[in-house]
C-alpha cells in the first residue's frame, strides 16, 4: 500500500461492518459492448488491483451492470490476485433484469418483463430475488454476499413479500446485511416499518446520488438516515465525470492514475 494515499475504515450505519472509504464503484468495469466507456478486463483489473492497494477493501457492484460481467470481473480479480474473501466487502444490487444481448441496458427496458426469458428475473418479489441472488453468487464465485442492495423500490410487490424474502435471504447465510438504493424517503420509511413492526432485518445503508449539483438528498433523505442509523453512501459524486474538480482539490490518486482525475 503506498505511504501517501490510503483509505479509511467506518461502520456502515449502525450495523458492525467496516467498509472502505472510499469504495470501489464497479459500473465502469466490465464490458465495453454494453457501454463505450466500460473498461474491459485488462483495464479493469488494474484499476481494481489499484485500488487494492490503496486500502479500498469494499467493491460495490450491480446484476445488471455489463449485464452481469461486472459482477463476473470482480470474482476475476479476487481469483486473478489470490484475494482471501473474508478481506473484502463485496456489495451488489438487484431488482433490473440482467439480458442475454449484451447491447441491452436493462434499467431502461422494463418490457422485457414481460418476455417469457425474463419472467421472475427481475422486481423484487420473493421468486425474483431468489433467482437474483443464486445468480450474482454464481457470476462473483462466492458463497454469499455482504451487503445486498435493492436497487430502487418495487411499486408491484407487496412490501412484506419483499422483506420477508430478504430476510429469509440473511437467515440463509447467502446475505450478511442489507442495503437500499434510488428511493423517496417514504418508500424507504415504509420498507424500514415493515421490517420492524415484523422482527425482520432491516436495511443498514442508502445509496443516493449527491454531489455539489445535486443535493436532493439534504431535502429529507439524509435527515432520515441520520435520525435512523442508515449509513448514506454517495453516488455520481463528479455528476457522472462531467468536467473536472479545481487542481487544488483533486485527488492524490492523480499521481497514480492521471488519467481517471
Amino acid at each position: 500500500m503506498s505511504a501517501n494515499v490510503s483509505a479509511e475504515y467506518r461502520q456502515l450505519g449502525k450495523s458492525g461492518l467496516r467498509v472502505s472509504v472510499p469504495i470501489f464503484g464497479s459500473m465502469t468495469v466490465g464490458n465495453s459492448k454494453w457501454a463505450a466507456w466500460v473498461l474491459d478486463e485488462d483495464k479493469g483489473l488494474f484499476l481494481m488491483k489499484t485500488a487494492w492497494e490503496l486500502g479500498i477493501n469494499t467493491f460495490d457492484t450491480a446484476n445488471t451492470y455489463s449485464n452481469g460481467d461486472a459482477e463476473k470481473m470482480i470474482a476475476k480479480f479476487v481469483t486473478k490476485y489470490d484475494i482471501p474473501r473474508e478481506q473484502l466487502v463485496i456489495m451488489t444490487k438487484v431488482f433490473f433484469l440482467v439480458s442475454t444481448d449484451m447491447s441491452h441496458v436493462t434499467t431502461i427496458m422494463p418490457h422485457l418483463n414481460d418476455l417469457r426469458d425474463y419472467v421472475n428475473q427481475g422486481s423484487l418479489s420473493r421468486a425474483a430475488l431468489i433467482n437474483q441472488v443464486e445468480a450474482s453468487l454464481k457470476r462473483l464465485n462466492t458463497t454469499y454476499i455482504d451487503v445486498l442492495q435493492v436497487h430502487t423500490f418495487d411499486p408491484v410487490t407487496p412490501l412484506t413479500e419483499t422483506m420477508k424474502a430478504l430476510h429469509d435471504l440473511v437467515e440463509s447465510g447467502k446475505v450478511r446485511y442489507l442495503g437500499a438504493s434510488n428511493m423517496r424517503v417514504w418508500q424507504f420509511a415504509e420498507l424500514q416499518r415493515v421490517a420492524e413492526v415484523n422482527r425482520w432485518t432491516p436495511f443498514v445503508s442508502m445509496q443516493v446520488e449527491y454531489s455539489l449539483l445535486y443535493r436532493a438528498p439534504e431535502i429529507e433523505m439524509l435527515d432520515y438516515c441520520n435520525f435512523t442509523g442508515v449509513g448514506i453512501i454517495a453516488f455520481s459524486l463528479l455528476m457522472d465525470h462531467q468536467g473536472k474538480p479545481p487542481e487544488l482539490f483533486r485527488s492524490k490518486l492523480c499521481i497514480i492514475l492521471p488519467e481517471w482525475t
